[in-house]
């Protein structure tokens, strides 16, 4: 398919960043201090140090200020709870990511849910699930809200399509499907025990993969003519939870792996926190 668009999140993002700067800057000029976002590093998983190194450099990159707190594996969940409510208190924070996954003995949930609603810009909490889910203002889950300002970037219109969402997790299939809907598609949620999801697939306008396991789904197997999201990223195996092998000549739109998703969710998180600072002030 000689027309088939790849969907360049890495330049989405960079053109977004470029005003993102421009807004985190007069933001400063205005009221003394930059856009903060403060990150909670529990336990020293080596992806998760990655993670965090590069969302801070992105931060720093356009005007924002980070502030990382590194906590002991050992830590209990009151302990990380006791941090949260003290940034949730700290005028001069005005995001709060608590980097998933946290150590097995810290109840996650409860942790994501004690994040302020108007710091909540990673999209963690179950309120702010809930507000977004029924159009009520809230900070989406960065990874979804990325993909939605993706496809808009594209001038994508999601209204009327079947949309397949091939993963239920909570920070990133439900609410994925949640925006879909929210934007008139037709969308159906497969996961581990869905029975036919090769006949989904060939039926689907639109499929975001976001199962997380490496090659999950061909390309071969997809309707002729859909848009593909592949929202997985495997740093072992390099790719994502397609096989992308033929993809040009089946798809009408597809994003790369890496470059496609990943570059929106950091951008997304940026995006979040200045419109967290603005909200502060009433911008």
């Amino acid at each position: 398919m000689n027309n088939c668009i790849v969907l360049d999140g890495r330049k989405v993002a960079e053109e977004s960043n470029s005003k993102l700067s421009a807004q985190a800057s007069n933001l400063t000029n205005k009221y003394g201090r930059k856009p903060c976002l403060a990150a909670i590093l529990v336990g020293d998983d080596p992806a998760s140090a990655t993670y965090i190194a590069m969302k801070e450099k992105a931060c720093k990159s356009v005007g924002l200020e980070t502030k990382t707190i590194i906590m002991n594996k050992d830590s209990t969940t009151e302990v990380v709870l006791e941090l949260i409510s003290a940034l949730n208190e700290d005028e001069n924070v005005d995001g709060i990511l608590l980097q998933h996954p946290v150590p097995k003995g810290i109840d996650e949930i409860v942790c994501f849910n004690n994040i302020s609603l108007n710091k909540d810009v990673d999209g963690v909490t179950t309120l702010g699930y809930g507000n977004m889910a029924m159009g009520l203002d809230s900070f989406g889950s960065c990874t979804p809200f990325g993909i939605m300002r993706l496809l808009e970037s594209y001038q994508i219109d999601c209204s009327g399509k079947l949309a397949l969402v091939v993963g239920r997790s909570q920070i990133l299939g439900k609410p994925m499907s949640a925006m879909l809907l929210n934007k008139n598609a037709t969308t159906i949620t497969a996961h581990s025990k869905t029975e036919n999801l090769p006949s989904l697939l060939k039926q689907a306008d639109i499929v975001i993969a976001a199962v997380g396991k490496p090659k999950f789904i061909k390309c071969t197997g997809l309707k002729k003519g859909s848009i593909l999201i592949d929202a997985g990223y495997h740093p072992i195996e390099k790719c994502g939870d397609v096989d992308m092998n033929g993809i040009e000549d089946i798809v009408s739109a597809y994003t790369p792996v890496p470059g496609g998703v990943g570059p929106m969710t950091i951008n997304t998180l940026i995006y979040n926190t200045i419109k967290s600072m603005e909200k502060t002030f009433n911008v």
